[in-house]
C-alpha cells in the first residue's frame, strides 16, 4: 500500500535581504530543511529553491505525511551492575525499568564483544509531518549562515532581516505555527509596487505560477537571472554592441529585483576620452549598470540598467538613470584631467608619507626594493634591467592619484595609463598594471618579461618581509594576502615557463630587506610556504598529493623543473610497471635507511655472485647511459619510461638475492648496488612516496 505523501512549501517573507548572501541563504535553508526531513524519516523527492529580495522559499515534493513507527533501543546498566550476588535486581536495574515503563523481568539482555547489558526495545509511533515541520524549520533557521542577526519590534525574534509573513503548506493543508514572531498562513505577497495585496495559495504547486502571473514576481533565482541576461543581451544588440556581462554583477542585480525590466541609457561621447576602466568601474560598482562594448571590444556611450518594475513611462526611468550616472562620469573625467597635470614619477616623494608596514617602511622604501629586485629578475629573463628598475620605481606612484584614491580597484591600471601619457616605455607602463596579477583564481598572468619581473618582485618582497617580522598567516587570518602572493609566484614561474631559481629569488628579496629586518633567516620558511601551495595548485589539475610529495622530496628549486618532474611521475603512474617499481623503491629506501653507512662507495662487479644481481647491474649500467642525457635536458618523462624497463631485473633480484648477507663484503656490495639504483630514480622523484 502506497504511503500518503504531499508537497511541502515553506516561504519566509522579509524586508529586503542582503543581495550578496541571498543565494547562499536560500540554498542553506533548502539543504537544512531537506536534511532534517530525511533524518525524521519523512524526506521527499525533488526540491525547488526560491529566492527574491523579499522572500526565501523551498518546495519539497512528495513528503510523507506521517513518520514511520520506530523501535528504539534503550541500553541500561551492565549486567554486573544490574544484579547483586543473589541475582536480585539492584537499584540501577529497578530505576532503568521504571524509566522505560517495564518490569525488570520484561527487560532483555544485550550481549556484545564488549560486554552485556540490560536493554529495552520501545515502540514509538510516528508523529505527523505537520507536527514536525515547525520544529524542523526552527532548527533549520538557527543554522543559516547569518553573520549578524537583527531584532525588530518588541519581540525576541532574530533574523537577518525583519520577517513579515510565513507560509507553511503541506499539500492543501495549512501547518499552523508561530515562528520568528509571525503566525503561519497561506497568503504570500506579490511585487511591492505591482501587487502589494496578499495572494492566496491553494497548494504548493500553485506557488510559483501564482507569483509570476498575478504577483509580478519571478521567484526562481536562476530563471530570473536568465531573464535578466536575455533582456540585457537583446538591448545591447539593438544598440549595435554587446553587453559586458560580469557574472558577479549579474548575480547581484538578480538579487535586487523581483520583476526585472532592462532599460538602455546613454551618456555624452566626450566621456569616452576617460580611460574605459574608470568608466566601467563607476557604472558597474557604483550604479550596477551593464556597460556596452562595440564589435572591437571598445566601450560605447551606452549602458543598460535593470529596473525592478514595469514603468508606464520607461523614458522617465531612462532619463533618471542618465541623470544619476552623469555626475559620476564628470568626477572620473575631472580626476583624469587633474592627475595628468603632474608626471607619475613626481609623485614618488609622496610615497614617503605612506606606511607599507611599520617595520618594513613606507611605500617609497618598498618601491626602492622593487626597483632593485625587478631589475635583477629582468636581467635573468634576458630583458632590459633598466626597464625593470624603472617599473619598480613607478610601481606604487598611482596610489597617490585622485583617481585611485576614489577607485582603489584601479591601482596599477591607472598607473599604466599615466605612465603611457608621460611617455614611459610600453613595457614599463604595462608592468605597473601587471604587478598585481594574478589577483584572483583564474586571473590572467603578466605577459612581458618586465611585467613578470615586477609581479614576482612585488610578491616576493612582501612574502619575505612579512615572514621576517613573524607575521606568517594563521588560520583564516591573512591580512597581507600571502597565500595569494605565493600562489601567484607559483603560477607565474610554472605557467610562463620561467627558468628561474626560486630559492635564489628569495635570497635576492631578503638582501633588499637586510637593512630593516633579519630577512635571510626567513628564506627557508618562505620557500617551504610557497612549496606548500603546490599541492592545492596541482589538485585543481587532477594530480594527486602523493605525486607532489614524491617530487618535493628531491627539493627542486626551479618550479619549471619541478613541473616537468610532476608531469613525468604522473605519466609514470599509468605504466603497468609503476606499482611494482614504487614498492621496490620503498623497500630499497627502508633497507638503505636501516643499513646506515654500511653501503659500499661503489659496486664491484667481480664480487657479485648471483645471476640476478649481475643482470641487475648490467641493466642498470645500460639504463644510466641512456637516461643521463635525458636528465641533463630535463626530459623526465622519457627517462622514467626507460627506467620502467628495470622492473624485471629488480623483481628478479629481490626474488633470489639476500641483500643483508652475513658476508660483510657481499652485503656492502649489494647495498651499494641498491644505493646506485635508488639514486638513479631520485634524479626525478622519490617513487617510494607514491601510494598504491
Amino acid at each position: 500500500m502506497t504511503e500518503p505523501r504531499a508537497d511541502l512549501l515553506i516561504e519566509l517573507g522579509t524586508e529586503e535581504l542582503p543581495p550578496g548572501s541571498l543565494r547562499a541563504l536560500a540554498g542553506a535553508l533548502a539543504e537544512e530543511v531537506a536534511g532534517r526531513l530525511e533524518a525524521a524519516g519523512v524526506g521527499g523527492g525533488a526540491r525547488r529553491v526560491y529566492a527574491t529580495p523579499r522572500r526565501l522559499a523551498v518546495l519539497i515534493e512528495g513528503v510523507l505525511l506521517t513518520q514511520p513507527d520506530r523501535s528504539i533501543e534503550r541500553r541500561g546498566p551492565a549486567l554486573t551492575a544490574a544484579f547483586d550476588a543473589e541475582g536480585q535486581p539492584t537499584k540501577a536495574a529497578l530505576g532503568f525499568a521504571r524509566s522505560v515503563g517495564l518490569e525488570v523481568d520484561a527487560l532483555e539482555r544485550l550481549e556484545t564483544d564488549k560486554g552485556a547489558w540490560l536493554c529495552a526495545y520501545i515502540h514509538e509511533p510516528g508523529r505527523t509531518t505537520a507536527e514536525l515541520v515547525p520544529e524542523i524549520l526552527e532548527g533549520a533557521l538557527s543554522k543559516l549562515p547569518i553573520a549578524k542577526r537583527m531584532r525588530w519590534g518588541a519581540g525576541d525574534a532574530e533574523f537577518v532581516r525583519p520577517v513579515h509573513w510565513l507560509v507553511l503548506l503541506l499539500g492543501e493543508t495549512l501547518v499552523e505555527a508561530e515562528i520568528l514572531g509571525v503566525k503561519s498562513g497561506r497568503e504570500t505577497r506579490g511585487h511591492r509596487a505591482h501587487h502589494p495585496a496578499p495572494l492566496h495559495i491553494a497548494d504548493p504547486a500553485a506557488y510559483a505560477p501564482l507569483l509570476e502571473t498575478e504577483g509580478h514576481v519571478l521567484p526562481d533565482f536562476g530563471e530570473r537571472r536568465a531573464a535578466i541576461k536575455a533582456q540585457v543581451e537583446a538591448l545591447a544588440s539593438e544598440l549595435g554592441g554587446r553587453a559586458m556581462l560580469d557574472e558577479d554583477l549579474l548575480d547581484e542585480v538578480t538579487a535586487l529585483v523581483e520583476w526585472p525590466v532592462a532599460i538602455a541609457g546613454g551618456f555624452e561621447e566626450r566621456f569616452l576620452d576617460v580611460p574605459h576602466e574608470a568608466l566601467i568601474t563607476t557604472m558597474m560598482d557604483n550604479q550596477r549598470y551593464f556597460p556596452v562594448l562595440d564589435a572591437d571590444g571598445r566601450l560605447m556611450a551606452h549602458f543598460i540598467t535593470v529596473a525592478n518594475l514595469e514603468s508606464r513611462d520607461p523614458a522617465q526611468v531612462r532619463a533618471g538613470n542618465e541623470r544619476v550616472i552623469r555626475p559620476r562620469l564628470h568626477d572620473a573625467e575631472f580626476f583624469w584631467q587633474q592627475d595628468r597635470r603632474q608626471p607619475l614619477a613626481s609623485r614618488r616623494d609622496a610615497l614617503r608619507a605612506m606606511v607599507f608596514q611599520k617595520q618594513l617602511g613606507t611605500l617609497f622604501d618598498k618601491s626602492e626594493r622593487l626597483a632593485a629586485l625587478a631589475a635583477a629578475i629582468a636581467e635573468r629573463l634576458g630583458a632590459d634591467p633598466d626597464q625593470g628598475r624603472r617599473a619598480g620605481e613607478l610601481a606604487k606612484c598611482d596610489l597617490v592619484t585622485t583617481m585611485v584614491f576614489e577607485f582603489t580597484e584601479l591601482q596599477g591600471t591607472m598607473g599604466r595609463h599615466y605612465a603611457r601619457h608621460d611617455g614611459e616605455p610600453q613595457a614599463v607602463a604595462q608592468a605597473i598594471e601587471d604587478q598585481y596579477r594574478p589577483a584572483h583564481a583564474g586571473d590572467k598572468l603578466p605577459e612581458g618579461a618586465i611585467g613578470q619581473a615586477l609581479a614576482l618582485a612585488e610578491k616576493l618582497d612582501t612574502l619575505v618581509g612579512i615572514f621576517a617580522i613573524g607575521q606568517r598567516p594563521s588560520g583564516t587570518k591573512d591580512p597581507f594576502a600571502l597565500r595569494r602572493a605565493a600562489l601567484g609566484v607559483v603560477r607565474i614561474l610554472i605557467e610562463r615557463g620561467l627558468e628561474l631559481d626560486l630559492h635564489e629569488l628569495l635570497e635576492l628579496a631578503a638582501a633588499g630587506l637586510a637593512e630593516r629586518v633579519e630577512a635571510a633567516a626567513a628564506v627557508a620558511e618562505v620557500f617551504d610556504y610557497v612549496m606548500e601551495r603546490l599541492t592545492a595548485y596541482y589538485a585543481e589539475k587532477g594530480i594527486p598529493a602523493d605525486v607532489i610529495d614524491a617530487v618535493l622530496a628531491c627539493r627542486p628549486t626551479r618550479l619549471t623543473d619541478l613541473d616537468r618532474r610532476v608531469q613525468a611521475v604522473q605519466r609514470f603512474r599509468t605504466l603497468p610497471e609503476a606499482e611494482s617499481l614504487a614498492a621496490a623503491n620503498k623497500r630499497i629506501r627502508n633497507i638503505l635507511r636501516q643499513a646506515g653507512d654500511e653501503a659500499g662507495a661503489e659496486v664491484h662487479a667481480a664480487e657479485l655472485r648471483e645471476e640476478a644481481e649481475r643482470e641487475l647491474l648490467a641493466a642498470l649500467a645500460e639504463a644510466e647511459g641512456e637516461v643521463e642525457p635525458l636528465f641533463e635536458d630535463g626530459r623526465y618523462t622519457p627517462a622514467l619510461t626507460r627506467l620502467a624497463a628495470l622492473r624485471g631485473p629488480v623483481d628478479a633480484f629481490f626474488d633470489t638475492t639476500l641483500v643483508m648477507a652475513e658476508d660483510e663484503n657481499l652485503r656492502r656490495n649489494r647495498l651499494a648496488l641498491l644505493a646506485r639504483l635508488s639514486a638513479l630514480f631520485l634524479r626525478t622523484a622519490d617513487l617510494s612516496r607514491l601510494q598504491p
